[in-house]
Parts: C-alpha cells; structure tokens; sequence
C-alpha cells in the first residue's frame, strides 16, 4: 500500500505547483520586501524595522477521524501546531493566529469542540488568536454523516528582525541534527494511515467507527484515539534555544516528506540519520496491517521525529538540554555531510534519498 494508491498524488500536487508559484511571485515587484524564496516553511515580509513571517496550513483529512469519533476538542490543537512550527522553522517567534472554519451544516456544539482546541494549543504556543472566519458550504463540504463535514485551517504570523532569518545557509559539514520527538502521526499520511486499517469510503460509515472504537493493545488506546492525538507544539523548547546560547544553523519540520524536509534548508549538504529512537506504536500497526514498504513510511509519516534543528557539534548539549528542561524529548539523532547532491541517509532501515526522488532502499 502506498500514499499514491491511498489517493494522494504528492509528486503530481509539487509538479502542478510550479508554474503555480511563478504567477504568485510575479506579485513580489508590488512591494519588494519579501526576503525568502518559496520553498520554505514560512516566508519573512519586512516591514520597516520588524521583519512579519508568515504561514499557512490545515488539519488535512485528521477531519474525518474526528467526525467518525464524534469528537473535536484536539483538533484546534493540530490547527495551532502545524502553523506555528512552520513560523519557527525560519526563527520567527509566534505572535497570533487566525482561523477558517467550513460547515456543511452548523453544529454549535462541533463549533464549540474546535473551539476549544484552538484555545488550548493557543496557551501551548504562547500566542493570540485575533480573528479568522467561518463559512457554511452545504453543496461543497461533505462529511460521514449527513451534515457534519467541515474543513478548519489557520494562518499564523511571527516576528523576526528583518535579514536574520534562518535558512539554512550557515550549515557546514559535521554539524549535529537535534530531533525532537513527534506525539505520533501528527497531520500528515492520515488517508493513508485510514486505508491501512480499512478506515475508507468502500466501508460503511458504521463500520469505519467500529474499526476507529476497537481498542488495540500494541496502542494502549483506541485506534481513533491514538490518530487523534494532538500534533507536537514545539514553540517552548525552541524558542529558549533561539534566545539562549545555541546557534541553530537550520530548523525543520518533519511533516510530509519526512527527513526529506531537511534538503529544505539553503544548504548543498548531505544529512545521515544513524541514530533514531524507536518510533511510537502507531506507525508498525500502519506498516504491518498496510504491508506498506520502509521507503513509503519514512516518506509520508514521521516516524517518531516531528522536528529537526542543526547546530555546530559543540552546541549539541545545551540544545538537549534546553529541550530536557521543557519537558521535550530530544535526541542527537545524526549528522552533516559533504554532498552537493542534497541526499538523506536513514541507516536503520537503510534509505537513501533526495526531494525529486523519495527514499529508495540500498543494500
């Protein structure tokens, strides 16, 4: 089983995006203070002497668990944390948010749920939500029952001081990669996670909840549960990183793509992943009942690692330590190498693999 099989085409979506964002930069002569590139995950506008990042994201299809749950308090969660690690990954600290809620019908009580999920990944973060928008889109938004799809999405900025973002470019040879422990599947490879466990549209709708309620051992949880779970906010540790001592040359989040996400950063390097903790539960249940090959899993998921910082080799202790005193779980989970070719190696599972290509497996 495969995210393309699954019904997500991500290299058709990148190549559809092309001539996409050449029209979009077209726009960037209107004001002239944009600072990065696309590619990013945040862009910097400068305004004078604060320099504005800015990001935007969704929940994806963690939406439909939460319909077949009948539950909606985490999912503000997931909101807030897809859009403010994007905004730290240039260095920028989150500021404030706004949100955008589509209904097929109005639930006040679904509203509510979402509600308390944005409110409570908002006091993770440490930022406000000042605003946003909600739209009722019955003959466009549909849900597992009748009238209860909807679709939520956010948009997060954060201030930086104008020509210090960080992109990467400082990364050298020999420098250390800080992974930051995931909470689990976060938002990204949901579609394929579901179709693994038979979590699909072929399936009646009282079967999918039977399958999402059944409680599975290797999890401690329901699978719904455990798919629910909140995606990672990791504003604290890092941002006591960026005003401490560390010198951070590179941050990225692990999300689709996973390790993948690394080449991201302005630097012609190569990355070795020769030390990762042993991935949560949830990601071998996917594997085994998917029978989804090793390049496809460290492709579309995680696996365990939600967030990757470079520093210099002699950094390495006080960014672990940072993260120990904020309650993170962090690891020296590789290094940087010589290679203008941008590849990342994973050796447990022996992967080898650049953006244009995804992860092969080498003997």
């Amino acid at each position: 089983m495969t995210y393309q099989a699954a019904g997500v085409d991500t290299r058709r979506g990148d190549a559809a995006l092309k001539p996409v964002l050449e029209r979009l930069k077209e726009t960037w002569q209107l004001r002239g203070n944009v600072e990065l590139d696309f590619g990013h995950f945040a862009n910097v506008v400068a305004l004078g002497s604060v320099g504005v990042a800015i990001s935007t994201d969704s929940i994806g299809t963690k939406a439909i668990v939460a319909q077949l749950m009948d539950r909606y308090d985490t999912v503000g969660i997931d909101c807030v944390a897809v859009n403010v690690n994007d905004v730290l990954c240039v260095g920028a600290e989150p500021q404030a948010m706004v949100d955008y809620i589509a209904v097929q019908q109005v639930d006040p009580d679904v509203l509510d749920g979402i509600a308390k999920g944005l409110t409570e990944g908002a006091r993770i973060a440490g930022i406000s939500i000042v605003g946003g928008e909600s739209a009722q889109l019955p003959e466009l938004i549909q849900g597992e029952d009748e009238g209860g799809g909807f679709d939520l999405a956010g948009t997060c900025i954060g201030t930086i001081a104008p020509g210090t973002a960080i992109t990467g470019s400082r990364i050298r040879p020999g420098d250390v990669i800080i992974g930051l422990r995931s909470s689990g599947i976060h938002c990204n490879g949901l579609t394929l996670a579901r179709a693994a466990f038979g979590v699909t549209r072929d399936q009646p709708v009282s079967e999918r909840r039977d399958i999402l309620s059944e409680h599975y051992p290797e999890l401690g949880s329901t699978l719904g549960e455990e798919l629910l779970r909140p995606t990672r906010i990791y504003v604290a540790e890092v941002m006591a990183m960026l005003k401490g001592d560390v010198d951070i040359r590179g941050i990225a989040h692990i999300t689709r793509d996973g390790f993948l996400n690394l080449p991201r950063l302005q630097a012609d390097v190569g990355y070795i992943i020769d030390s990762l903790p042993e991935p949560q539960p949830i990601f071998r249940a996917i594997q085994d009942r998917g029978s989804v090959p090793d390049p496809e899993m460290y492709f579309v998921f995680n696996m365990g690692i939600g967030f990757c910082l470079v520093v210099p080799e002699a950094d390495t202790d006080a960014a672990l330590r940072i993260a120990g005193d904020h309650r993170a779980e962090a690891y020296a989970i590789g290094h940087v190498t010589e290679d203008p070719s941008r590849t990342v190696e994973v050796t447990g599972p022996r992967l080898r693999g650049r953006r244009d290509e995804g992860f092969q497996k080498v003997s």
